[in-house]
């Protein structure tokens, strides 16, 4: 990674014109470098009205500067703000003057990076700022706000000790090998163990629904042909989005549509009826439905609910793999009545009409925020964090079942192993390319 010892310099806010742009400084040189454009001295959290000069000594603008003195800054270095008028040609002339008096243009989320390792924020709370600058709703920006204010990162870390503390205690009994653990505390270890995980659980459902609250759902409209699936993906995007006929495999290749459902994102991807036989090109529309639901967080499976049966067999075997499925009975308002569904992942629907898509949003919003989800407690996460959680949950379970068998020295290795993996999701333990991955993504500004 990139010494920290320089200082930099980039425009904080929004691309284009606005009534103030900022100019952020961080770095050593800072101060004097905002004191030779400013012509003031500055004091710090004090805000200074200044006129903002070029080398020549002609006015850029003029505006407010302020100073935040180490370490009680964003990114725990001394850092300058210059507030100047929100021109686009104003601030790349500031941004240009700093570099002229030995500034460097910061790479895209170094300000954060240096607030990570300066300790001002850990890795989790400092992606928690990306999120929280993306939020598309109210929901998202509460969500990333918890992360920020440090509510994932402290369950983590809760988990992270008990592991430790778990793994301290093995760690011990293996230099009493002749021993047999049950002397040696075991009863208390494997109670430790089943808390360690039953917290883990927890925090990886959590984590799995702030992930959701984040990326959005990935939702796979699958069926047989002619079962409704173009329509559906009409009813739920609001436009005539699909080509739809009564022929019988009009879909041939797959489409895209993002909508929201009160807050929550959710892709949904229509495909190509599936059934056997069909031409070359039907053929290659089903194998990609195919390996699109193999990617999938949920399969939307149209069904003709004249004949639902046959088309749940046509689809029972693509569908195996995805975690959650929804069963819509479309074409409700062709039967003569609709018997009460036997349960809420048995909807019927008719996209033709719209009965039932109250009832069908509705499911899809519980989906997408998780079981029993509320927004109270939620945070923002990332599916690297769900995927460490996974590791760790993966290595905890081979930990205990290592332990139960007596080997320690194997049940030494995966707690280590599980420990590692809760680290890399604030940084406690990280590879430099991890780090330059995840500040690479964010904007130049922060």
């Amino acid at each position: 990674m990139t010494p920290t010892t320089d200082t930099i310099a980039a425009i904080a806010t929004a691309p284009g014109a606005g009534g103030v742009g900022i100019v952020r400084l961080s770095g050593a040189r800072a101060r004097a470098i905002a004191e030779a454009i400013c012509g003031v001295a500055l004091t710090p959290r004090h805000a200074h009205y200044a006129r903002f000069a070029a080398a020549n000594g002609d006015t850029i603008d003029d505006g407010i500067a302020l100073w935040f003195r180490a370490p009680a800054s964003y990114t725990g270095e001394d850092v300058v703000e210059l507030q100047a008028h929100g021109s686009p040609v104003v601030l790349a002339e500031l941004v240009q003057r700093c570099i002229e008096l030995g500034a460097r243009r910061a790479r895209p989320g170094e300000f954060s990076e240096r607030a990570f390792l300066n300790g001002k924020l850990d890795l989790a709370q400092a992606e928690a700022v990306a999120d929280l600058i993306a939020a598309a709703d109210a929901q998202a920006a509460r969500a990333a706000r918890r992360a920020l204010e440090g509510e994932f990162s402290r369950r983590v870390e809760a988990i992270a000790a008990d592991v430790l503390a778990i793994r301290v205690h093995v760690e011990a009994a293996i230099d009493f090998a002749d021993e047999p653990i049950d002397t040696l505390g075991g009863a208390q270890l494997r109670a430790r163990f089943d808390a360690a995980a039953h917290s883990l659980d927890e925090l990886l459902r959590a984590a799995e629904r702030g992930r959701r609250l984040r990326d959005g759902l990935h939702a796979v409209i699958v069926g047989p042909p002619n079962a409704g699936k173009s329509s559906l993906l009409n009813a739920l995007a609001g436009s005539e989005r699909a080509i739809v006929t009564d022929i019988a495999g009009t879909t041939r290749d797959l489409l895209h549509e993002v909508v929201r459902i009160d807050g929550v994102e959710l892709t949904l991807v229509d495909t190509a009826g599936l059934r056997e036989g069909g031409d070359a090109i039907e053929r290659e529309g089903m194998r990609r439905a195919r390996d699109e639901l193999a990617r999938a967080d949920l399969a939307l499976v149209v069904l003709d609910a004249r004949d639902a049966e046959a088309g749940r067999r046509a689809v029972a075997d693509a569908i195996a793999a995805v975690p959650q499925r929804l069963w819509i009975h479309n074409k409700s308002d062709l039967l003569p009545a609709c018997a009460t569904p036997p349960d809420a992942d048995h909807l019927p629907v008719s996209a033709r009409t719209g009965a039932g898509l109250d009832a069908l949003h509705a499911r899809l919003r519980t989906l997408a925020q998780g079981e029993g989800a509320g927004g109270e407690g939620a945070f923002t996460a990332r599916a690297r964090h769900v995927d460490a959680l996974q590791r760790a949950r993966g290595e905890l379970a081979l930990a205990r079942a290592q332990l139960d068998a007596d080997a320690l020295e194997l049940a030494a290795e995966s707690l280590r192993q599980a420990h590692e993996a809760l680290g890399e999701i604030t940084g406690h333990v990280r590879a430099d390319d991890l780090l330059g991955h995840i500040f690479s993504s964010f904007c130049i500004g922060k």
